[in-house]
């Protein structure tokens, strides 16, 4: 595709990346300048599906889910509704944007989005709808991040783009250490050696298993996820050696 380095991609969001300085809650600021985002790269001609994680609302097991007496499994649910709240308000974002878009979850809740079914899915991409997965794979135990390998890989995306709020992959914590050095490229094996907590070791062994590659970068920076998408070395990409 001309000008497009990728032309099927999978955007994985956090939902503490839609937040913004609040820390929680969506903020109406980012999720708009998200949607502008994406825009931009439909325009230019690529399919985009988006994964969205729930950690603005609630993170299921963690420390939101301490004190309450919510065991593992009922804290994931919690967790998976939560991404369904944000894909809504991504779709309600992307449409007063002019964007046509379409929510899929893996978990049935037909009064307010599709149940996720791969066949359909494909077809809203081909028609250039933003399709939005929400409520993970489903199932307990399994991040968001692994859900975005696993829904990439059904799609046949070209890459995974993990959209975060620093600049890419770093030997350190970026915002507490300022010698912390960055990686321009890595192999699976190093993120998993390294431990470098980029995403969860089953979405990169599952991309590594299937040759997905990976780019890491700073979704927040005006003008870059139509950059990563054309091919431009911006953040982290990790692939095979």
């Amino acid at each position: 595709m001309p000008g497009l380095k990728y032309k099927r991609i999978l955007l994985k969001v956090s939902g503490e990346a839609l937040a913004g300085e609040s820390k929680c809650g969506i903020d109406p600021a980012v999720i708009n300048f998200v949607s502008r985002e994406i825009k931009s790269v439909t325009e230019a001609g690529a399919e985009v599906a988006v994964v969205i994680g729930g950690g603005n609302i609630f993170r299921g097991f963690g420390s939101s889910s301490k004190g309450l007496g919510i065991e593992r499994t009922q804290g994931d649910y919690m967790g998976m509704l939560a991404t369904v709240i944000n894909a809504l308000a991504l779709q309600a974002s992307l449409e007063d944007n002019g964007v046509i878009s379409r929510v899929q979850t893996a978990i049935a809740m037909q009064q307010v989005a599709e149940p996720y079914i791969r066949r359909r899915a494909l077809r809203h991409l081909e028609k250039k709808r933003v399709v939005i997965f929400a409520a993970g794979t489903g199932n307990p135990y399994f991040t968001t991040d692994t859900a975005a390998s696993l829904r990439a890989m059904e799609i046949h995306a070209d890459v995974i783009f993990k959209a975060t709020r620093i600049e890419g992959v770093f030997d350190a914590d970026p915002l507490k250490n300022r010698e912390a050095i960055k990686f321009e490229r890595l192999s699976y094996i190093d993120v998993l050696n390294k431990n470098l907590k980029v995403m969860d070791s089953t979405s990169i062994s599952l991309c590594m298993d299937n040759m997905l590659p990976i780019v890491v970068f700073n979704l927040l920076v005006p003008g870059n996820l139509l950059k990563v998408a054309s091919g431009e070395l911006i953040g982290t990409i990790i692939a095979d050696s």
